[in-house]
């Protein structure tokens, strides 16, 4: 997931920067200009957040992942200051903030991770990782012929780390791409992206590596799968070529390890991977799903309404398509959304209040429907 995010970074780092001064009624986001609640992150219309807090203050800060009992959370990080030079993974506690001093690292600091997820012991986390391929960061292309691209990593495979950073487990060995997993509630089972079959599909394992079934057939990029909080559902996204064009392109970009992510659409299916359905049809690309508490809802980040790329806002839908709206109203990037597992809570990363600069920064909401 965090190569898409690197995409969307770049993007982003065209935009027009506008800063603004607040005024007695309201106050403008010094990087997008829109409204905001006096005092307060939110922008007007986000009724859904009843409070919010910011909690890192540089860098790229995406993917922050709650533990099981909801006291930590662990996400990647690029912030210079922490002495890294591309995304590694870090541990806090929730109540914590990061504006001048440095969370622990729990990854290797070699090569480049992504997607790490607490694993139901609260005491190890899974992640991606290419550090066995090279100890520098991989390089990341984000355009070819004039189109935005990112690279599939053949190097990335999945660890399990307990707190302190130590490497106890590898869960893939397969050749290629073997990255993006998270956990079932249930506690049960791994869902993760790997094109071991020569397309990128969605496999499942349990907890120790053993038991893999391959549960997506159909050619396209599917990646960035969630379960439901009861287990029985996964919600990913997709981006499935249709014609031949688009298909040879595909398979063209695949066959260099590159994929272009600027057309993708939601879909949802049993665990596992019967009563595949496609969920959105919005166009342009609809990503980071999270399932609502409930269970009966989708939290995702879109650009659908967008003409030249941004802004990126949180939209929710049922899971038959209907009742999509809007929950956030940021004129640049919210994205990757998470609640916490008892529901209460809301993790994302958003460019509010970064001072007119690019960094993303992770903010924590508290949820009301």
């Amino acid at each position: 997931m965090s190569m898409f995010f690197r995409f969307l970074y770049s993007l982003l780092f065209l935009l027009l920067i506008i800063s603004c001064k607040n005024d007695k009624t309201s106050s403008a986001d010094a990087k997008s200009g829109a409204t905001k609640w006096v005092d307060t992150l939110i922008y007007s219309d986000e009724t859904h957040f009843k409070s919010l807090k910011q909690i890192t203050f540089g860098g790229d800060n995406a993917e922050a992942y709650w533990s099981f009992d909801d006291k930590q959370l662990v996400f990647q990080s690029n912030n210079k200051g922490w002495n890294v030079n591309c995304d590694q993974m870090f541990l806090m506690n929730v109540d914590e903030t990061f504006k001048d001093n440095m969370p622990p690292m729990v990854s290797t600091g070699k090569g480049r991770t992504t997607c790490a997820y607490f694993l139901p012991d609260n005491e190890h986390i899974i992640y991606a990782s290419t550090h066995l391929g090279g100890e520098d960061c991989p390089e990341t292309p984000l355009r070819k012929n004039g189109k935005y691209i990112w690279p599939i990593y053949d190097t990335y495979d999945i660890f399990v780390a307990d707190l302190e950073g130590n490497i106890v487990n590898q869960l893939t060995n397969e050749p290629g791409y073997d990255a993006e997993p998270t956990v079932s509630p249930k506690g049960d089972k791994i869902v993760f992206t790997s094109d071991r079959s020569g397309d990128i599909e969605l496999y499942t394992m349990n907890l120790d590596g053993s038991d893999v079934k391959q549960i997506t057939f159909e050619l396209g990029y599917d990646g960035g799968a969630f379960f439901s909080p009861d287990g029985t559902k996964i919600i990913f996204r997709s981006s499935r070529p249709k014609t031949e064009e688009d298909i040879k392109e595909y398979k063209d970009l695949l066959a260099e390890g590159l994929v272009q992510p600027t057309e993708m659409e939601l879909y949802i299916c049993n665990a596992d991977g019967s009563d595949l359905r496609q969920l959105t049809d919005l166009g342009n690309a609809n990503w980071s799903p999270f399932f609502h508490p409930s269970g009966e809802k989708i939290l995702f980040s879109s650009n659908f309404e967008s003409e030249r790329g941004f802004p990126f806002n949180l939209y929710m839908i049922d899971l038959d398509g209907k009742n999509l709206e809007r929950v956030t109203h940021s004129d640049t990037f919210d994205a990757f959304p998470v609640f916490s597992n008892d529901g209460k809570k809301l993790i994302f990363s958003s460019n509010r209040n970064n001072g007119g600069g690019h960094d993303t920064n992770l903010f924590i909401a508290e949820w009301q429907d």
